[in-house]
């Protein structure tokens, strides 16, 4: 038996503690990142936590929507562009499959049992960390399950192997960014507010709706563990040219939110792109997640990096009332 319920001041106490033990944990999921994700996306947080007798089986944070009455769930929530959330397991791979079967379904069962009986949401959605592969509860639970797409790099291989997996004209940009006056620096919430910024007006010029914000980055800086949030920035004879906010949990660093074009005949986001790797790699890192390999347009540029291609879910639930709702969420996302 699995009991599902909200987590108490106890458990939310615990939280990041057990975050870090799931295989599917990341930085999304840490108590911090979800009291500024709710306040950031007008969401009611619920923190749901299962226990199969005084041991603790998965975590879900799940967020509220509600207009006019009628209410629906996300996790995570959309328009702050979070690649990954969703429910996160533990103590279950210790399991045989049976048992480790069993046990995961009934923890998802009583997640959803608890979010359609206490809430009773028109539509859910959820996107789940790559790690997350048993996606079969989540579709007996009633939702459509899509594949999506990013690309990682394998930062183990050394700076060697690594440069020469990139493809012919970024290992060029990589070796002539060494005549070129350039420094990449890890900086702080000035860093992050021209990052941002930069990417709300490059957005705003293309007639484009950019939901993050400065504030909402710096509130995640300044509340998560230190490392967690790294703003990156590049600039080229001492001018600012851009910059990356990257985000790491376990052996992965993220790369966030940046990378805007720039008007200078200089490679700087390959540049940037090859000091965040080096630098992660100095710093014992796995895996590069480039965040995303669903949109043709950036495709051809994370590609050259010679990833590989992963795969993560994500999942509805709706009813035919509630279409039109889930199609502007697709769009909002």
């Amino acid at each position: 038996m699995v009991e599902v319920a909200l987590a108490n001041q106890d458990d939310i106490e615990k939280w990041d503690s057990y975050v870090d033990r799931s295989p599917q944990g990341n930085a999304f999921h840490y108590t911090e990142s979800l009291a500024t994700i709710a306040s950031y996306s007008g969401t009611e947080l619920h923190r749901l936590i299962g226990y199969k007798g005084q041991e603790v089986v998965g975590l879900f944070p799940v967020f509220e929507h509600r207009v006019l009455g009628q209410g629906a769930l996300f996790s995570p929530p959309p328009n702050l562009l979070i690649p990954y959330q969703g429910p996160a397991l533990l103590n279950v791979g210790k399991l045989k499959q049976r048992r480790a079967e069993r046990r995961h379904g009934r923890f998802l069962r009583g997640c959803f049992e608890w979010c359609f009986e206490e809430l009773a949401p028109r539509y859910a959605s959820l996107r789940t960390d790559g790690r997350y592969d048993d996606l079969r509860p989540i579709k007996w639970s009633g939702f459509d399950v899509t594949p999506e797409y990013t690309y990682t790099v394998d930062l183990t291989v050394g700076e060697e192997a690594l440069l020469a997996g990139f493809s012919s004209d970024a290992r060029g940009n990589v070796r002539d960014g060494e005549d070129v006056e350039y420094t990449v620096e890890e900086g702080g919430e000035e860093a992050i507010d021209r990052i941002i910024t930069q990417m709300i007006e490059r957005h705003a010029a293309q007639d484009l709706f950019y939901g993050v914000t400065p504030e909402f980055v710096t509130d995640l800086y300044r509340s998560l563990p230190e490392g967690t949030v790294r703003p990156y920035t590049i600039a080229v004879d001492g001018e600012f040219v851009g910059g990356m906010v990257t985000l790491e949990d376990g052996n992965t660093i993220y790369r966030w939110q940046g990378g805007a074009k720039h008007d200078r005949s200089v490679p700087a986001n390959d540049l940037l792109d090859w000091e965040i790797m080096t630098d992660a790699t100095d710093r014992g890192l796995e895996t590069y997640d480039l965040v995303g390999a669903s949109n043709p347009r950036l495709n051809g540029y994370k590609a050259k990096f010679g990833p590989d291609l992963r795969t993560f879910h994500s999942a509805e639930r709706t009813s035919p009332i509630t279409s039109l709702a889930a199609e502007a969420y697709k769009r909002l996302r």
